[in-house]
């Protein structure tokens, strides 16, 4: 909506401009009128549309031509006076006014123009004959009305409509000449019908025109002027209503019929409330609202948008086989101005056998662009309508910003969902096929990928302790002598080589060395291609005894040839370190069967949380009856138990590792 409107009133000298405006601030005709008034701002309280007015008067004899072509370019409507009485002001509303200012205003911005007939109380015909042919040649002409500054007939209603002109224009809506809405309006009130078919039928049942009526106008349609609203429907347009519901047909004719009887404001509050401008564009303050994201924070999506998105996937999926069709995922997006995924998203998440978006993968690819670009996923926020469905102020509501990295060092602790490991390795390392084993890929299936629909990101779930959180990774191009920012920035390192290849761990030595060495991100060594005989690599120490001397974990053997998918145990570690990049764990498999994750499971377990907590009540309070001190000495021989075994536990442990 507009912040205020401007009016300018011109037309030929003597006609009543002067006037129509003293007669509307002071509610009676003046007895002097001067050539020409200074500019009258009418508060937005006073007005029908609660918006500031500023009315601005013209004369001939007090202004030059050029102070007439700026009021022209600064007004938001014209209104062109004559006087009904007199032939020769009539007449040059086409010959003079219309032309004028058609030359000093801007061709794409175009000025409404209002037609006003003053003087009405000096004849008793009407110049609306005359008028209307001119009308039907201008489509600029939003209206005419005859008025009397004298009596003070329509004035009030003269600057309504000029008001309304300029708040809700007819023009971008409707086409005169066919009589039928135009082409941008027709887009945008399909869209405003998809957003709003809640269950993707194709027909807004009573329920879903009711949140329709009260996300729009704040207030809910009683039953029966539901029923009166689809009877109008109904009798006009046999295939306005099915199932007792409002079809897209149905949802545009009755917004047709509102601009054919006047009632555009209608309309135009539905396109606003739907983040519309006055050019049918979706507006740039609603697809990108203000967030700000300081430095070493992430983005992502938080609960309730999870929950919005996941009702999005789910009114598309028609089939119910948790995944999205190229059909389905073209009708999902169908509210979009154009297609937001190419065809490397399918390399990007994960798909089932036949390709298609699974729903782990529907998020994964909204969490990755959360975390990425969190401005454009913003836009496609707004594109669903989730401030609208989620009624939320903005789509900023969706999104959380994480804390400070440095503090999370700090407290040993992370509340973030999305890690990001980069991958750096030399040229056939096995980077490619390390991201696509991460979605369950093997080697024969990765060499289906076209290489114009290759990705260098890959997202998933992975659990760690329990816990599902995402990991992100990114192939970083091995160049190594132009490393940006960006390929630097993540919360774990991973560095693949060959190990059938004697060359390829010296690039991995060598970005470790200079980028990460002195850093305190976590870094991990991936042997790739673990299947083809290992060959000594030529550089100064083994990649054993490097990540020794630089307190690496040891490499880990990886690789995408298998019959079935790849092991997915390698993510898990990835994740693990990135949570937790200030514990110095050796282990970290979760495969609850190794001395460790079995320690950990126990020191985790509620019987252990059980003992802990009835050990403190004993030596915490002072006053103990005997069956309480019977029953204490039982929990204290349970506790010294449990500890001697985590003690023995975690020596066995460390003997392994020594042994191994």
């Amino acid at each position: 909506m507009r912040k205020d409107v401007r009016i300018l009133l011109v037309g030929e000298s003597k006609v009543g401009k002067t006037s129509l405006i003293m007669s509307l601030v002071s509610e009676e005709f003046p007895d002097v009128v001067p050539y020409r008034v200074e500019e009258i701002t009418i508060p937005a309280d006073v007005t029908p549309e609660r918006v500031p007015t500023h009315i601005v008067d013209y004369s001939e004899a007090e202004q030059t031509d050029e102070q007439l072509f700026q009021e022209i370019s600064k007004a938001n409507v014209i209104c062109i006076v004559y006087a009904v009485n007199n032939k020769t002001s009539i007449e040059k509303v086409t010959d003079h006014w219309i032309p004028l200012i058609t030359e000093n205003t801007d061709k794409d911005s175009r000025v409404p123009l209002i037609l006003v007939g003053n003087k009405s109380d000096m004849v008793e015909h009407s110049s609306m004959e005359t008028i209307l042919p001119i009308m039907n040649q201008y489509s600029e002409i939003e209206t005419c009305v005859e008025c009397s500054a004298k009596n003070l007939k329509n004035i009030s209603e003269l600057f309504y409509y000029a008001q309304k002109a300029v708040l809700h224009p007819t023009g971008p809506l409707y086409c005169p000449e066919k009589k039928d809405m135009k082409p941008l309006c027709v887009k945008a009130l399909t869209r405003i019908f998809k957003v709003s078919d809640l269950d993707n039928d194709g027909v807004l049942n009573d329920n879903e025109l009711n949140f329709f009526q009260r996300t729009c106008f704040n207030s809910p349609l009683e039953p029966h002027a539901l029923e009166d609203v689809k009877n109008v429907v109904r009798k006009n347009l046999i295939e306005g209503v099915c199932n007792n519901g409002l079809t897209l047909k149905g949802f545009l004719f009755l917004h047709t019929l509102f601009i054919q009887r006047g009632r555009h404001e209608t309309t135009w509050t539905v396109l606003r409330r739907f983040g519309y401008d006055d050019d049918l564009e979706l507006n740039q303050d609603y697809l990108f609202p203000s967030l700000k994201v300081p430095p070493d924070c992430t983005t992502e999506l938080n609960h309730n948008a999870y929950l919005f998105l996941q009702s999005v996937f789910d009114k598309h999926d028609k089939d119910r086989d948790c995944a999205l069709s190229p059909e389905e995922l073209k009708d999902l997006f169908d509210v979009f101005p154009y297609m937001p995924w190419g065809p490397d998203v399918n390399n990007t998440v994960c798909t089932n056998d036949q390709g298609w978006i699974t729903y782990q993968g529907y998020l994964s690819q909204w969490t990755l662009t959360t975390y990425l670009d969190v401005q454009r996923c913003l836009e496609y926020l707004g594109y669903l309508g989730y401030s609208i469905m989620a009624e939320q102020e903005s789509q900023v509501a969706g999104i959380t910003v994480t804390r400070d990295k440095k503090i999370d060092l700090q407290k040993k602790q992370t509340q973030r969902n999305v890690f990001r490991c980069n991958v750096f390795g030399d040229m056939g390392s096995g980077k490619s096929g390390f991201l696509q084993a991460f979605l369950g890929r093997n080697l024969t299936r990765q060499k289906t990928i076209k290489e114009e629909h290759r990705s260098y990101y890959a997202i998933s779930t992975t659990y760690v302790y329990g816990q599902e959180k995402y990991l992100l990774l990114h192939e970083v191009f091995p160049d190594f002598d132009y490393l940006t920012d960006a390929d630097l920035a993540c919360d774990i390192v991973c560095l693949v080589y060959d190990v059938s290849n004697p060359y390829s761990f010296e690039y991995c030595a060598n970005v470790f060395k200079q980028y990460f060495m002195d850093s305190k991100t976590p870094c991990m060594m991936i042997a790739a291609k673990s299947d083809l005989p290992e060959i000594k690599q030529l550089y100064g120490c083994s990649p054993l005894e490097f990540c020794r001397r630089h307190k690496m974990p040891p490499p880990q053997s990886f690789t995408c040839n298998t019959a079935a998918e790849p092991s997915r145990d390698i993510y898990t570690k990835l994740t693990t370190m990135a949570m937790y990049p200030h514990a110095r764990l050796r282990c970290m498999c979760t495969c609850n069967r190794c001395t460790f994750c079995l320690c950990q499971n126990f020191l985790n377990s509620e019987l252990l949380q059980t003992v802990r907590a009835k050990l403190y009540a004993v030596v915490l309070r002072r006053h103990v009856s005997q069956e309480d001190l019977k029953s204490s000495t039982f929990w204290l021989k349970a506790s010294v138990g449990a500890s001697v075994f985590t003690v023995v536990g975690f020596a066995l442990y460390r003997l392994l590792l020594k042994t191994r």
